[in-house]
């Protein structure tokens, strides 16, 4: 629980607040954040939730501090989903290239 008291304190946040809003005690709150003590899961994703990060920045495996977010596919078909990882595939030269005659094509019409 790496991060956890610098998010507390940055949220302005006692540790009996954080310990009342995740269904905790003060004492275990100074546990982690001391790492005398490790939470289980769901107590993690709970503080996790109540700061808007997640498990991994809370425990210090990232230094990303924002929630990631899910990316979800395009619903493509089999056609588009074939085009889509052949560009990705391409150099960022050729990635140009490929755009600039997208454009040209959609001008045309």
């Amino acid at each position: 629980m790496k991060n956890l008291k610098s998010l507390r304190t940055e949220a302005g946040v006692s540790q009996s607040k954080l310990a009342e809003s995740v269904g905790s005690t003060q004492q275990a709150i100074h546990r982690y954040e001391h790492e005398d003590y490790e939470p289980d899961i769901m107590t993690m994703i709970q503080i996790a939730n109540f700061f808007n990060t997640s498990v991994d920045y809370l425990v210090g495996n990232t230094g990303i501090r924002h929630r990631i977010e899910k990316i979800e596919k395009y619903d493509l078909n089999k056609e588009e989903a074939v085009l889509i990882d052949k560009f990705r595939r391409l150099s960022v030269k050729h990635k140009k290239s490929v755009s600039v005659m997208l454009d040209t094509l959609i001008d045309e019409n």
